[in-house]
């Protein structure tokens, strides 16, 4: 692990061994901070540390299942021997397992979705990031003025989800689309009770973008997809709370 300076940030990413989460991580530590990401397997997790390392940027990796308590615990033990706090939290690691529902091919899942896949989606996409943050809170307050960035969706957005006018209103995979709206509330019930501290918590929409979820069909690549996430890990202190925003504009819940 590599130890900071007092004056530097750390930054923790989850699902950081590959697309949205490793591009955050390169454009973080490209502006300075030490990148640990958050992985399953280890030597993914190793290569991604080298390649970052190979650009110039301090970074680190804790090999853990995230959705498991031990592999939590884990992390914030990592973290606490290592660095004493948490600057940045980006919860980026999510599922979508609903492949018959997607942007090629619109559809409603809703009266046929089974509730394994129920369980699934909101274990990895609700519950985990819900857990990580409540565990790794004491790092962030730590921290003069951490940042906690929750990766949700469009397509959690009840609004736009129900204006027939709206380019998603079609596009209705349901476990998905509402394990994220689910986060969403999380950052808006969190925002409110840290209000009265700098620690600010916001919901990014990446983006339709080239990844293994997106698919090679998308609209943006990774470096414009990550850009939410990173203006959102880097607000300054009169920057928004408890927001949800895409590129800088504020969605609609």
């Amino acid at each position: 692990m590599i130890n900071p300076t007092d004056s530097e940030k750390v930054a923790f990413i989850t699902g950081g061994a590959r697309g949205l989460g490793l591009e955050t991580a390169r454009q973080l530590g490209k502006m300075g901070m030490t990148v640990v990401l958050g992985v399953r397997d280890a030597t993914k997790g190793e290569e991604a540390v080298k390649a970052l390392r190979a650009e110039g940027i301090k970074a680190d990796t804790v090999a853990a299942d995230i959705n498991t308590a031990d592999g939590r615990e884990k992390i914030r033990g990592e973290l606490e021997r290592t660095y004493g706090k948490l600057d940045v939290l980006v919860n980026n690691a999510g599922i979508h397992i609903e492949p018959e529902v997607s942007p090629l091919a619109p559809a409603n899942n809703t009266s046929s979705v089974g509730p394994d896949v129920l369980r699934q989606t909101f274990e990895v996409n609700f519950f985990t990031p819900v857990q990580l943050t409540q565990i790794l809170l004491p790092l962030l307050r730590k921290a003069p003025a951490a940042r906690v960035v929750n990766l949700s969706s469009g397509l959690g957005s009840l609004s736009l989800h129900s204006n027939p006018e709206e380019w998603i209103y079609g596009l209705k995979p349901f476990a998905y689309d509402s394990s994220k709206t689910a986060l969403n509330a999380f950052t808006v019930h969190l925002a409110q009770e840290l209000r009265d501290t700098p620690i600010k918590v916001n919901s990014a929409h990446p983006g339709w973008v080239k990844t293994d979820m997106g698919g090679a069909e998308a609209d943006l690549e990774l470096s414009e997809g990550a850009k939410t996430s990173v203006e959102l890990a880097t607000l300054a202190p009169d920057g928004p709370s408890g927001g949800f925003f895409h590129l800088g504009q504020p969605l609609p819940w």
